[in-house]
């Protein structure tokens, strides 16, 4: 861009592109561009660009935590690799699978495609919040008693779902519980086992006798 042009720009707007995107990055709270910091790999220092890790409070399960993550990183992430809640899985880290699945602010998010930062606040609930010590939660006994998991992966995923999709509909019919859990997939194909664990959690949760 010539001199020029980079004028007309400023007279134009009253700030140029180049001061807009410093002071945006200013104004967010994380600088767009910094300088580099030095860490050591294997006795070789390692040039490090980017915004630094900042403190992020989420509410889990009831429970005020903390973790030091960049502000790039996931929800998902900061579960697993600071927090060491590991029972949401990484598996397509694309938003479609569900075997990140956790509850937020009382609607069901796949955690790999929130920011750890975004979530700050908002109270959530993994697979490992759902039972009391000892005791399951019903749809986790029913998912036993049911035979609805094979290599796991996906059971979180789908036991967090199946919590929020009966707190919603807590007398559903076969046709709505499949529909209901469309955002789930099992690779192992144990869709029928699922769906008879969520109509006994929901049997259950009405003092009825359990199915099958």
């Amino acid at each position: 861009m010539s001199e020029e042009k980079q004028r007309k720009d400023k007279q134009d707007n009253g700030v140029s592109r180049r001061s807009f995107l410093k002071a945006s990055g200013i104004s967010l709270g994380v600088p767009l561009v910094v300088g580099h910091r030095v860490i050591t790999i294997n006795g070789q220092d390692v040039k490090l660009f980017g915004p630094t890790k900042t403190p992020v409070f989420l509410l889990l399960n009831g429970q005020k935590r903390t973790a030091q993550v960049e502000p790039r990183v996931t929800l998902l992430a900061a579960l697993r690799n600071e927090l060491d809640l590991t029972g949401a899985k990484r598996v397509c880290d694309r938003a479609t699978c569900g075997a990140c699945t956790v509850i937020m602010d009382g609607k069901l998010v796949y955690s790999c495609s929130v920011l750890a930062i975004e979530a700050q606040g908002k109270p959530i609930t993994t697979v490992e919040g759902l039972g009391q010590g000892d005791k399951l939660h019903p749809i986790q006994q029913a998912f036993v008693d049911n035979d609805a998991q094979q290599c796991g992966y996906c059971t979180p995923g789908f036991v967090v779902a199946c919590k929020a999709f009966l707190d919603k509909h807590p007398n559903p019919t076969p046709e709505e519980v499949q529909e209901g859990l469309g955002g789930n997939l099992c690779r192992c194909g144990t869709y029928m086992g699922v769906r008879a664990a969520v109509l006994q959690a929901a049997a259950t949760s009405k003092g009825g006798k359990k199915n099958g």
